[in-house]
């Protein structure tokens, strides 16, 4: 299968779990290539939200410590920037200051934007995943570069309980690879 089938068929085997909450910008109306994705996910699983990256992320949070499994996406790198805070200070740190009591599991997506076939120029095609693997000790990070390891990837994220995992597609492959 090619990278794009593969992330749709992931979603949509994620999308199996009961608990499981889809959320960010264009989750449930078209606005990014993330959205095509998620399309032909029940609307019921999936919470649209406003351009509010680190409220996002505090929401995701919220809602894992109340028992939902939370994909929340972000398009892109440049925009899960904004939510650095959140992601470093709360998410990555909360195990280790609750003494181990709270291990929520959440599921962050994100992708280095395209440039092809337009190039958005720099702020908008980042790729801080090395970066983020040296500030996030408790985060595992996945980037996925082949298609045969995106199903795998999810597979394991989703297995992985009590565990906080961000994972990386790259989002030329859509419709490359």
């Amino acid at each position: 299968m090619k990278y794009f089938d593969e992330i749709k068929k992931s979603m949509e085997y994620l999308a199996m779990v009961k608990n499981t909450v889809f959320l960010g910008q264009a989750v449930s109306v078209p606005g990014t290539a993330m959205f095509n994705t998620l399309k032909d996910i029940d609307i019921k699983k999936k919470i649209e939200l406003p351009v509010a990256e680190e409220m996002q992320m505090g929401m995701s949070l919220g809602m894992a410590l109340e028992g939902y499994l939370p994909v929340t996406i972000y398009p892109r790198w440049n925009f899960l920037l904004l939510a650095t805070n959140q992601l470093v200070n709360h998410l990555d740190k909360i195990s280790e200051i609750s003494n181990n009591q709270i291990n929520p599991q959440i599921i962050i997506r994100t992708a280095v934007g395209s440039i092809r076939p337009l190039d958005p120029q720099s702020q908008h095609r980042g790729d801080f995943s090395n970066a983020f693997k040296q500030m996030c000790k408790n985060i595992d990070i996945y980037k996925i570069t082949k298609p045969n390891e995106v199903f795998k990837t999810y597979k394991k994220v989703l297995l992985n309980k009590k565990r906080i995992s961000l994972v990386v597609e790259i989002a030329d492959f859509y419709n490359e690879k």
